[in-house]
């Protein structure tokens, strides 16, 4: 009977549409506890993240459907809630020293994501680069032209569209620069674009709700300026 109330009243929270707690451990392929990972819930960001001990705790609600963690070291995993208060996670991606050499290979390349950096091939899912450094002759005239490059990016003057993302209100793409969050990318200069990573699905959920339509993410050289 005692076991049997905290469960009827986690239940009857769900059934009326009340908010409700889920808390959990999120462990590496060695068992370690991984700290600072992200907790999603139906794909988006909810400012949680794990503490150093691997915990967390996040506030769902009653009709919330799925719960996953992301960090770029060690991946992301998504569980069903199916109505679960505790989820634990096993991220399996492994991490090692890289060798000497490793860190210079394309796939191994340190991309800005907002939050932190990741390695190129962290972004497999549903993230793809417009890599201009090899195209030093190409005479873009805005940055518009350079977005063309990418299939997966629709460009109609100075509107962008993602391919694969879905939205009943506004299709414009979150854009960042350097890792911040602008409005506008009109007086970016062709000339100052070290490269440009578009991010859909998983990997645009980490900036929530904001990259629903999808992430323009734009690095700039050094020397790089506005226009």
């Amino acid at each position: 009977m005692i076991l049997m109330v905290p469960l009827s009243g986690n239940l009857f929270a769900q059934k009326h549409g009340k908010k409700y707690y889920i808390t959990g451990q999120v462990l590496d392929l060695n068992d370690k506890p991984v700290s600072g990972a992200i907790v999603l819930v139906d794909n988006k960001n909810t400012q949680v993240v794990t503490d150093d001990k691997g915990m967390y705790k996040v506030r769902v609600k009653a009709d919330a459907e799925t719960i996953a963690v992301f960090k770029p070291a060690n991946g992301q995993k998504d569980e069903e809630i199916s109505g679960r208060t505790v989820i634990n996670f096993k991220l399996i991606r492994e991490t090692s020293v890289h060798k000497s050499g490793e860190l210079d290979k394309p796939e191994n390349e340190k991309v800005n994501i907002g939050y932190g950096y990741a390695s190129k091939k962290d972004l497999t899912t549903s993230g793809s680069k417009i890599d201009v450094q090899n195209n030093k002759n190409a005479a873009y005239q805005t940055i518009y032209e350079m977005l063309q490059k990418d299939p997966s990016v629709q460009v109609n003057g100075n509107k962008i569209v993602i391919r694969g993302v879905n939205s009943i209100n506004s299709t414009d793409p979150l854009f960042v620069v350097d890792g911040m969050v602008v409005s506008s990318i009109d007086d970016i200069s062709p000339s100052s674009v070290q490269s440009i990573v578009i991010l859909k699905g998983s990997e645009a959920s980490i900036y929530g709700s904001r990259g629903a339509n999808g992430v323009i993410m734009i690095t700039l050289t050094q020397a790089g300026d506005k226009r």
